[in-house]
């Protein structure tokens, strides 16, 4: 039978990508994809100031950023020195983009595929015993826009990645589930990989229409096992389009 509990606070909006524009950015976007493509190797000293073209000032500043995401630390005596790999922060959009624009850039969007299968499955599972009408009404909206973005001329590519962004959270928060809600927060920064990828695959994104379709009228109805075998379906589907994309290399993100 179902059952409705409070609703979760919601989880906190991903972490943004680093802006590109101006000197800073780009020193920052540089360094960050020389040290997660292996240009630059774990322990080894990142680039002078006049290696990267840039100011003390401004070296110092994008140095702070990449500490941030668990590339670099400092230390008086030895320099700033690239951290372990098992230190970085994965899930960092930006490490998350520079990751797949390196050589094993299908390698991540295929583990990513298997983050999602792990999580989301079961989050459709449990929103379809959860779901109240609002919670129903918040995924209608968000696929009711992932058409209208399709149905533009030319389609609105971005505009139907931000609302099926929205119609996975919304699947996550139909949960009432806080702690599964910040591990849905993780996988957004995941989907916005995979989502900005799958752009490239001619079709894909009207194909899945029917897909979200059945995930939506599974939770809506109260059927949990439906709503769980249409989202292993949406992924996986979406999984190996991108697998197949000719030569492994998508366009650039962010």
């Amino acid at each position: 039978m179902r059952h409705t509990v409070a609703r979760a606070p919601s989880a906190p909006p991903p972490v943004p990508h680093y802006p590109r524009a101006g000197l800073h950015g780009r020193i920052v976007h540089d360094i960050g994809r020389l040290i997660v493509t292996g240009a630059i190797r774990p322990g080894e000293l990142v680039p002078a100031p006049a290696g990267v073209g840039a100011s003390r000032g401004v070296l110092r500043e994008a140095i702070k950023v990449l500490a941030a995401k668990g590339l670099v630390a400092s230390r008086q005596r030895t320099g700033t020195r690239v951290r372990p790999r098992d230190e970085w922060n994965l899930l960092d959009p930006d490490v998350l983009a520079w990751r797949q624009e390196g050589l094993q850039g299908q390698d991540v969007l295929g583990r990513l595929t298997e983050v999602r299968l792990i999580i989301e499955p079961a989050a459709a599972e449990l929103a379809a015993q959860r779901a109240g009408p609002e919670q129903v009404r918040e995924i209608q909206a968000a696929l009711r826009e992932m058409r209208d973005a399709l149905d533009r001329t030319p389609p609105d590519h971005e505009a139907y990645n931000d609302a099926d962004l929205r119609f996975h959270r919304g699947v996550v928060q139909a949960c009432d589930n806080e702690i599964l809600e910040q591990m849905g927060a993780v996988v957004t920064r995941a989907l916005l990989v995979a989502f900005n990828t799958a752009v490239n695959v001619p079709g894909l994104a009207r194909g899945s229409l029917e897909r979200h379709q059945a995930i939506l009228d599974a939770i809506r109805r109260g059927q949990p096992r439906r709503a769980r075998a249409a989202m292993s379906g949406l992924v996986q589907n979406t999984g190996r389009a991108i697998a197949k994309l000719p030569g492994g290399r998508t366009r650039r993100l962010g």
